[in-house]
């Protein structure tokens, strides 16, 4: 069964990153999941903090005619090959976090660094987490996000309604759609 595509206007914040040690496939993994989810028609939205970490996902999501914002500093430049990129700037490094949240309906996290992963979690939480009703998919690849998946059922469990609803773990890319908008549908 084919997964549905967006309602028109749905915004996800991708949060990863292809810098330091780790899985090489990060590379790799951004730009599948960038093509698959233009392909459904949502626009992406990523946060740049002096760099942009999520290149190959917006290469991805670019190749298939996605649309793409970046929420950056006044002093980023986006690298020759992404020319035309939309850009959104804002200096305060927690008011670009807090557009971002507000920008997005769900929030998806890529296998990547440590930092990704807390920037998605500062922006999740400065529009309300749990009790915004927006939802987290994240790509537990190769369990990047065991710890949190252990988290999320010891501690989160108990102090938001439907957890379970908000943050949702899928082990492989070509789940994420379908996890991706099964949060969104339960969430509206």
């Amino acid at each position: 069964m084919a997964a549905s595509p967006a309602p028109a206007g749905q915004t996800l914040a991708v949060f990863a990153s292809d810098k330091g040690p780790g899985d090489p496939e990060r590379a790799p993994i951004m730009s599948q999941v960038g093509t698959i989810l233009a392909r459904h028609g949502v626009r992406i939205v990523c946060i740049a903090d002096e760099t942009l970490d999520t290149i190959p996902l917006v290469q991805g999501a670019r190749s298939v005619g996605g649309n793409v914002l970046v929420v950056a500093d006044e002093g980023f430049v986006p690298p020759a090959a992404l020319g035309g990129l939309a850009i959104e700037r804002i200096d305060d490094p927690e008011a670009r976090l807090k557009r971002v949240g507000e920008l997005a309906q769900c929030f998806v996290g890529l296998p990547g660094s440590l930092a990704s992963a807390a920037a998605l979690y500062r922006a999740w939480q400065r529009v309300g987490a749990g009790a915004s009703g927006k939802p987290v998919v994240l790509l537990n690849r190769n369990r990047a996000f065991e710890a949190m998946r252990g988290m999320a059922a010891d501690i989160l469990s108990h102090s938001v309604p439907h957890s379970d609803r908000i943050v949702v773990f899928t082990d492989n890319v070509d789940d994420l759609w379908n996890k991706v908008n099964w949060a969104l549908s339960v969430a509206r």
